[in-house]
């Protein structure tokens, strides 16, 4: 068991081929970032995002995987979403496990 209030050190957990990333994707913000690690109330922690685009038909979705692939130097193919589609917790599959891509990832969070 986790002490009180220590936060696990990654959003993402690592499959023989792909990360599953979790986000809490805020839509409508004045510009598309990245915010860093945050721990929901249930324990979970997260990496928090924002995008411009709108929660109507999937935009906010696609502006998501859109910039996580961009910000992790990949094609914009390799991001999906796995997970969340109509909630603000999602469930990101980037199809590249290589070391390269962790760093990456890593480093959104510094």
């Amino acid at each position: 068991m986790r002490p009180q209030g220590c936060m696990p050190d990654t959003a993402w957990s690592v499959a023989a081929d792909a990360v599953s990333l979790t986000v809490r994707l805020t839509p409508k913000a004045d510009r598309d970032a990245i915010g860093g690690l945050i721990q929901m109330a249930d324990g979970r922690t997260v990496l928090a995002a924002r995008v411009r685009a709108v929660p109507e038909n999937g935009k906010a979705n696609k502006a998501l995987a859109v910039l996580i692939a961009k910000r992790l130097k990949l094609a914009k193919s390799s991001v999906t979403l796995a997970g969340g589609a109509t909630s603000r917790i999602k469930v990101l599959r980037i199809d590249d496990a290589s070391q390269a891509t962790l760093d990456r990832l890593a480093a959104l969070v510094e």
